[in-house]
């Protein structure tokens, strides 16, 4: 596959083997969601969030959009900025999200406006993504979902249930919303994952999802961002693959990723190295 690069494929190989010798019954995937489980471009168009979508629409009171384009403002500059250390950027983020979700809620969000910008948002999954999905279900791979989305775990699921794949075996860790009775946001509960902070969350916080891995001990994470790769310092594990979905600037970014990653899928790719991966420790 040209669009192909692995940061050590000797190294590869060696853990492939490992993988193999395994076989399925020790796998599990710890994925990003939007860029990574979803196209970044559509069209020839970038995808916008959904949270992005919401506030560009007319959704909630009218003063929402207004401020959170102010926060966007602020903030979403500094997201990247490499200049700002790990700490500092955790901090600015956390600030940036605990600050939104307040206005979310004081806005009205309510259940019918995640609903909405659902139907108009144009997320895509990349392709292959139903027979990666289809292939995890029928031989019980658990697939953990770690997600910063702002609308998270509701949007997420509506996402997947819509296409038909909200199965049992998926598990989403992202920001989620405490409900009243009329379907409108009271809360976020805890903690707030961000794009700075995966590193953090872990999974004995969640007893659900560690029930069905604390067995499995190989793990293929994906990931579009640098930051992804942190998504496993809460994890066990005995073996780890981990792939990047380079979705643009290629050759600016490459060195920096095969630093991080063990194998980079470029230029907005589908899902075929992953299932193809899957399919060869499976024999």
């Amino acid at each position: 596959m040209e669009n192909l690069i692995f940061s050590n494929k000797e190294r590869f190989e060696e853990i492939k083997k490992k993988f193999r010798e395994d076989r399925l019954e020790r796998v599990y995937i710890l994925a990003d969601f939007d860029r990574t489980l979803t196209r970044a471009f559509v069209g020839g168009q970038e995808v916008p969030s959904v949270i992005s979508v919401l506030r560009d629409g007319n959704y909630l009171t009218p003063d929402y959009a207004e401020k959170a384009h102010e926060l966007y403002s602020k903030y979403r500059p500094l997201e990247n900025d490499e200049s700002i250390s790990k700490e500092g950027r955790k901090k600015l983020m956390h600030e940036w999200w605990a600050t939104h979700f307040k206005l979310l809620i004081k806005s009205g969000l309510n259940k019918k406006d995640v609903e909405k910008v659902g139907k108009f948002n144009k997320t895509r999954f990349r392709d292959r993504f139903s027979e990666l999905a289809d292939f995890l279900k029928d031989n019980n791979i658990p697939l953990i979902i770690m997600s910063s989305a702002g609308l998270g775990q509701e949007s997420i699921s509506q996402k997947l249930k819509g296409e038909g794949k909200l199965y049992n075996n998926i598990y989403i860790i992202s920001n989620t919303f405490e409900w009243d009775n009329n379907g409108r946001a009271i809360a976020v509960k805890e903690p707030i994952v961000h794009s700075a902070n995966k590193d953090e969350i872990l999974v004995k916080s969640f007893p659900e999802i560690f029930s069905n891995i604390k067995d499995r001990k190989n793990i293929i994470l994906l990931g579009d961002s640098l930051d992804d790769v942190g998504m496993v310092d809460g994890f066990d594990y005995d073996n780890l693959i981990k792939i990047a979905f380079l979705n643009k600037k290629t050759e600016e970014k490459k060195d920096v990723y095969k630093e991080f990653y063990d194998v980079l899928v470029l230029g907005d790719y589908s899902l075929e190295f992953v299932n193809s991966f899957l399919e060869s420790i499976s024999k």
